[in-house]
């Protein structure tokens, strides 16, 4: 009978921590790309103007109907020919889980901004403010505040979905941990470890989601 040899990952762990931060790395940019991004899609859809509102609308549309893992292959393909160089897997990964999770994020904040009263709007431009300031410094600040509980759950998922990069081969946690488990024979310890810790992490991040939530329905 094989007994389990936890001491590989003791062994492999600067090498595991690496990939770890690379996994952490890319939720941070990525979430914060897709933020931004999202607003400004959710601000679109909410124009005046149909025709940019119906060109946002088949942009969320459309990511949100295609598998993540063939978003991150096509980018990684695909970029390095639109600008005629090899970018990296890295760069590739953040260009294509951006705009990914913007399509998710948008619809968030689509459902924030839609949240706020209109008199809100309404009196943030008597008072002579342009349509974007009324966006800017009353509506955006508050839908964000609102769905900020919506948006760390996304970003859990988007958490998890971070180790499909193995597909184009960028270093980060599961690409790792895969890398180790082959080298060193030890699937199973190897594979219960990643699952440990992503069990941790995850769990970890929606009981701080469901405290923000309850401080936010009490207030």
């Amino acid at each position: 009978m094989r007994y389990l040899d936890w001491s590989v990952i003791s062994h492999a762990w600067p090498f595991l921590w690496q990939g770890l931060q690379t996994s952490f790395l890319l939720l941070a940019l990525a979430m914060a790309g897709g933020i931004l991004l999202g607003t400004l899609i959710a601000v679109v859809r909410l124009s005046a103007s149909r025709p940019l509102a119906a060109v946002a609308a088949c942009y969320v549309n459309a990511l949100r109907s295609i598998p993540l893992i063939m978003v991150i292959f096509w980018f990684y393909l695909l970029v390095p020919l639109f600008i005629g160089r090899p970018v990296g897997t890295f760069t590739s990964a953040l260009i294509a889980f951006t705009l990914f999770e913007s399509a998710y994020y948008s619809e968030i904040m689509r459902a924030g901004i839609q949240g706020i009263s209109q008199g809100q709007m309404g009196a943030a431009l008597a008072t002579g403010m342009s349509r974007m300031q009324a966006y800017r410094y009353v509506v955006l600040p508050q839908a964000l505040r609102r769905m900020t509980p919506v948006l760390l759950t996304q970003s859990v998922a988007l958490f998890q979905d971070s180790s499909l990069v193995y597909v184009i081969g960028l270093h980060d946690f599961m690409t790792s941990v895969g890398i180790v488990a082959n080298r060193e024979a030890r699937l199973i310890e190897l594979y219960l470890f990643a699952a440990f810790v992503y069990f941790v992490i995850c769990f970890s991040a929606s009981r701080v989601v469901k405290r923000l939530q309850d401080r936010m329905t009490v207030a």
